[in-house]
């Protein structure tokens, strides 16, 4: 027995379970607009801060030092506690790519799942996306939509070869997995010439998603489908898979699908996690948060579904191009990146 390995590995632990609590104290947090409230303030009291946000002091005290032992504010002495500028985009800011408030939501529904995981464990039973905690619907809109937001109009379309021109001019495009219709909505709002349709199984997040467009002002050009990726109707210039693919039961015959769907010319958008196609590419970070998201959601899911090919999050460029090019695509390039996703264009 390597003592010092052991003790480096306790400390590890203790360190995970430390965080595992603090994401809960994170959600709550955004909930209740604390973060939003310290955000370019300087130095705070608990005080100070049950002042601006109607909480409990003494709840806030507690909070306050917790957050502060995790890393996320800073401990300035005596009762006084601040958020950096740099930690707060990535806590309060929804319009910057490198917000990731939504994920600790996500996070935190997905471990509601933890009894019945245990379950689908031992009998390789799938757990579909309808199944987990209400929260979980928003978690995962607010947990892509800044990355959505800050590259999908201004990087990824326009790395489409020919496509953003024919959006401009007015094209029909179909968001498959749309959710709670981020993606979906904020094509409609970039090319206005165009018309969308939004297709997921979900009810209750098409319901939000037909909220949002009215709010938004976008009903004229916007609709929403309740349907898979096996049978979803209509011909269309553009078909979409954002973050949704490698969730699905039977993604061959999603892509077959869409080829079917796709006008001349059309083109097949496939946007999945950003991930190498060994795992020991996969062994840092990012690749820790897609796993666990995976072994939880997205394995399951596909289990749910008929075929049951359980891509995984983490599946990697070679696999998804095995996946798409077998659906009958002549041709799949890569057009685009980022640190958490990747962008394939598919062409018949």
């Amino acid at each position: 027995m390597d003592e010092t390995r052991l003790m480096s590995f306790v400390g590890k632990a203790v360190t995970d379970l430390g965080t595992m609590v603090n994401g809960s104290l994170i959600v709550l947090g955004d909930k209740l607009g604390l973060y939003r409230a310290m955000a370019g303030q300087g130095a705070v009291t608990s005080s100070e801060l049950a002042r601006r946000t109607g909480c409990h002091e003494r709840y806030l005290r507690e909070w306050l030092s917790a957050q502060a032992a995790t890393g996320y504010l800073v401990y300035e002495g005596g009762d006084r506690f601040s958020l950096p500028a740099e930690h707060a985009i990535p806590l309060t800011d929804e319009g910057s790519p490198a917000c990731v408030i939504g994920g600790f939501q996500l996070a935190l529904a997905t471990m509601h799942s933890t009894e019945r995981l245990t379950e689908a464990f031992r009998t390789g039973a799938g757990v579909g996306w309808s199944e987990h905690h209400h929260e979980l619907f928003e978690g995962c809109e607010r947990f892509f939509g800044p990355s959505y937001r800050s590259f999908l109009t201004q990087t990824w379309v326009p790395a489409l070869d020919g496509v953003e021109a024919k959006l401009r001019h007015g094209a029909r495009i179909a968001d498959v997995g749309c959710g709670q219709g981020a993606s979906t909505l904020l094509l409609a709002a970039a090319y206005p010439n165009s018309t969308v349709v939004g297709v997921d199984p979900h009810a209750g997040s098409l319901d939000a998603a037909r909220k949002a467009a009215a709010d938004q002002g976008l009903g004229d050009r916007v609709s929403f489908e309740t349907g898979t990726a096996q049978d979803f109707g209509g011909r269309y210039d553009l078909v979409c898979f954002f973050d949704a693919l490698h969730d699905m039961g039977d993604p061959a015959g999603a892509c077959r699908h869409a080829l079917a769907a796709l006008q001349p010319g059309g083109t097949l958008m496939v946007v999945e996690p950003n991930a190498g196609d060994q795992v020991a590419d996969n062994l840092n970070p990012v690749g820790a948060a897609y796993y666990s998201f995976s072994t939880m959601l997205c394995t399951p899911n596909s289990l749910s579904q008929d075929v049951g090919t359980a891509l995984g999050a983490q599946a990697g460029e070679a696999r998804l191009r095995e996946v798409i090019s077998g659906a009958g695509f002549s041709s799949v390039r890569r057009v685009s990146e980022t640190p958490f996703n990747i962008v394939l264009e598919a062409r018949g």
